[in-house]
């Protein structure tokens, strides 16, 4: 490897009697090779132990049903009852989120008589944060004793049968991440956690998938919900036009920027695992110089506000159905 200074030099350089004068390495340059953690070890099983301990220990539960609120659905964390809360600062090991609309807290409690824990927050790889940091959380609430994992998000509808403010209930996804060989398993695999190669085929779980189309229609809300794909992309910037059209035609239906390494976390550790997308704006497959057919943050959040209610009572039924089998 060059030395910054060599390659920075530009009078006349002399030779070693290889002919290459970066080929010989000071120590001080061998110091600065830096070699990356593989994701895996990144937090091995007892860190995730010991945030986990301190959760359950701190809050006196230990919760069956994880939440993880997506942008602008934090009140799906405040239905809880007696809740205990954990600033993420406060929680040993544990990132913080950065993004507006994820105040960045952990609620335990109880919702519709179930233990439950909710992230009021979520991580995001274009935060700067590798895959393996952003689902860490998965890992703990597993450790805590979650079995099952609520993941929600906003995302943008493509198909253009939905429109803003329709609820998707995902059955499957595609994961661009992964086809660019990123990963929160990758790295050694701790079986503790899960087997090396884990399968997705059935990754949502068509009995949630069902119950909440029960729902759905006794809200009086079916004609709003659908059954779809979802993709993750890693942002922070919204799709290009080439983007969603090519998205389109893989058979995605709505794509953001979070949930999809969740649900693979979760998945390598046995959780069953349920994810709505709340679709927040219409994604353009046209070239247009309109303004208004650019999505923004602020346009997603307002959505996200105004359907809060919805989303909440659909979270706490499929809460009640699930504590109606314990």
């Amino acid at each position: 490897m060059c030395s910054r200074d060599c390659c920075n030099n530009k009078g006349p350089v002399s030779r070693t009697k290889e002919g290459n004068p970066c080929e010989k390495k000071t120590q001080k340059q061998e110091s600065e090779i830096i070699v990356p953690t593989p994701q895996s070890l990144l937090y091995p099983y007892e860190v995730i132990q010991e945030i986990a301990d301190f959760i359950v220990k701190g809050s006196g539960i230990r919760p069956k049903i994880g939440i993880i609120c997506g942008s602008g659905l934090g009140s799906l964390a405040d239905i809880i009852q007696n809740p205990k809360v954990f600033d993420y600062e406060k929680i040993p090991n544990f990132p913080v989120s950065t993004v507006e609309g994820h105040a960045g807290r952990l609620v335990v409690g109880t919702l519709e008589g179930a233990n439950v824990m909710a992230m009021q927050g979520r991580f995001h790889f274009y935060e700067g944060y590798p895959l393996a940091k952003c689902s860490m959380p998965v890992r703990v609430m597993k450790l805590c004793g979650v079995e099952y994992l609520f993941a929600t998000n906003a995302a943008g509808g493509i198909n253009p049968k939905y429109a803003v403010g329709d609820i998707m209930l995902m059955h499957d996804h595609v994961n661009m991440l992964g086809f660019a060989g990123n990963s929160p398993l990758q790295g050694p695999n701790d079986p503790r956690f899960g087997p090396r190669f884990p399968a997705l085929v059935n990754s949502y779980n068509k009995d949630l998938i069902n119950k909440a189309i029960e729902i759905s229609k006794t809200m009086g809300i079916e004609s709003s919900v659908h059954v779809g794909v979802y993709s993750c992309l890693g942002g922070p910037t919204y799709e290009t036009i080439a983007e969603l059209k090519a998205l389109r035609m893989m058979g995605v239906d709505a794509v953001g920027m979070s949930t999809v390494h969740e649900v693979i976390t979760a998945r390598h550790c046995d959780m069953k695992v349920f994810a709505f997308s709340l679709i927040t704006n219409k994604c353009a497959t046209e070239y247009s110089d309109k303004k208004d057919d650019e999505a923004s943050h602020d346009e997603v959040m307002a959505v996200a506000k105004n359907r809060q209610k919805t989303c909440c009572e659909l979270v706490s039924r499929l809460v009640a159905e699930i504590q109606k089998t314990a």
